[in-house]
């Protein structure tokens, strides 16, 4: 029987004959390594298809971004947009994916970061595969843009490339090795199986370690960096200018790419297709309801409060539904996902209330919808995860939210997850964006911000309709 070791000196192409040759004199062993061949590559290219729509998220922030700003600093974002996918993709491949996976040694002990394939160099084609770094730069360089609507109208570009470059190499990593690497001290796929609470923190495709991580950072950043000029009346604290944004059209666009991204960013979070087609199909219906219940419910709140029909509320809802249901998706039934789409709009309604308490200026609610609404959704396991998901997602039994009466073990272990993505970041992101303040290279000058970015900065306006 040929084993991986008699078949490992072998090209590409010399294996392939000699699969063609065996199945072709009908042996059984030919046909075994034909099917596993057929296996790997249609796993490989499910990874690089939701790879891709993830990557589209890219372009749905953008357009959600430009849609929620003022027509005088729509280049200067969509350039921000762009640079987050160039930057983020040299800082993953730099160290950012070896941080998050590398294991030189290949041991079952946990670590506190990732050991090797700096510059994608050392073993790494022999040991990983580059789907699977395309498929998480796709994910840290989401991680990065979160960020971009929250300092909007008034961040320097130059901040803006550093605060990406050391998001995507170092902070964001760091979370991905303890949650999702089989090293990391919090990872419900622990090699060694000795999980934290004998079931580790559920996140399967990144409440906390893209949402939060993004959403934190965000927040940090727009305190740092102060209000828009003339967003908040000084005297009374309340908002004197709503600054609203200049095109609707493009909020909506947005929002759909980035609803559209997240089917490659839930269901493509099973990592294969084949042997998965039940967990990533389920997880596709829980992200849709997700969506559809958080929008509905927080166009009904914000009707309450505002007394209108706001479409840019709605969109945030959907929003809010997709990153609150990203932990939970493949554990939870359909009407799990319902509730916790109603939470996530909850959560961002808190959130938006609170940032503008503290005059904290988010021209896209960004901190609202990827922190707050990120939070609850990594909670929402512990509260709604089904047994029976769990082992098909996971392959842990015993272990179920407390709704089906699992107790406070699996509580204990997300609220132990969320302190420590939220320490993390803050001890990370707070000092670096405060050394950016303190260097002067933060916030564009006053006049730059009321002249508007586009023309000071870009050549002029994005719109030449006269």
């Amino acid at each position: 029987m040929l084993d991986l070791e008699s078949v490992a000196h072998l090209t590409k192409g010399d294996l392939t004959l000699l699969i063609t040759d065996m199945v072709a004199a009908g042996s059984a062993e030919g046909r075994r390594l034909s099917e596993e061949s057929l296996e790997a590559s249609l796993n490989a290219y499910y990874l690089l298809y939701a790879g891709a729509l993830v990557f589209m998220m890219q372009a749905g922030f953008a357009m959600l971004c430009a849609g929620s700003l003022r027509e005088k600093n729509i280049k200067n974002i969509m350039l921000k947009n762009l640079l987050d996918a160039c930057v983020g993709a040299l800082g993953f491949w730099v160290c950012g994916y070896g941080i998050a996976y590398g294991s030189k040694d290949n041991s079952d002990k946990p670590t506190f970061v990732g050991d090797e394939w700096w510059i994608l160099r050392g073993e790494f084609e022999g040991e990983d595969s580059y789907h699977s770094w395309f498929f998480q730069f796709a994910f840290a360089a989401t991680a990065a843009t979160i960020v971009s609507g929250a300092v909007a109208e008034r961040c320097q570009m130059t901040a803006y490339a550093c605060y990406s470059l050391f998001l995507t190499a170092w902070v964001y990593p760091v979370v991905v090795h303890q949650i999702w690497s089989v090293n990391g001290y919090l990872s419900a796929f622990r090699a060694d199986g000795k999980l934290l609470n004998d079931v580790g923190v559920i996140d399967f495709a990144g409440c906390g370690v893209v949402h939060m991580v993004g959403g934190i950072s965000a927040m940090i950043g727009a305190a740092v960096l102060g209000p828009r000029a003339g967003r908040f009346d000084p005297l009374t604290g309340k908002v004197d200018d709503p600054m609203p944004g200049h095109n609707a059209a493009l909020v909506v666009f947005g929002t759909f790419l980035l609803w559209f991204g997240w089917y490659g960013f839930n269901p493509g979070s099973t990592l294969c297709i084949h042997g998965c087609e039940f967990v990533a199909a389920k997880t596709a219906t829980t992200t849709t309801l997700a969506a559809a219940a958080g929008c509905i419910a927080n166009l009904g709140i914000h009707k309450g409060i505002s007394g209108i029909l706001s479409l840019e509320e709605a969109c945030n809802g959907a929003l809010a539904g997709l990153v609150g249901i990203t932990s939970a998706c493949s554990v939870v039934e359909p009407w799990a996902a319902v509730v916790i789409g109603i939470g996530g709009a909850v959560a961002y309604t808190i959130g938006a209330k609170t940032c503008l308490a503290l005059r904290i200026d988010d021209p896209v609610n960004a901190s609202a919808v990827h922190f707050f609404a990120g939070a609850w959704g990594l909670i929402a396991p512990a509260l709604f995860a089904k047994e029976s998901n769990m082992i098909a997602a996971y392959a842990i039994s015993g272990q179920e939210g407390m709704f089906y009466g699992g107790g406070g073990n699996m509580l204990t272990t997300q609220a132990f997850g969320l302190a420590f993505v939220a320490g993390w970041v803050v001890a990370n992101m707070l000092p670096f964006f405060i050394a950016l303040k303190c260097l002067g290279i933060f916030r564009v000058a006053s006049d730059v911000e009321e002249m508007g970015m586009d023309a000071s900065e870009h050549g002029g306006g994005a719109y030449h309709m006269g």
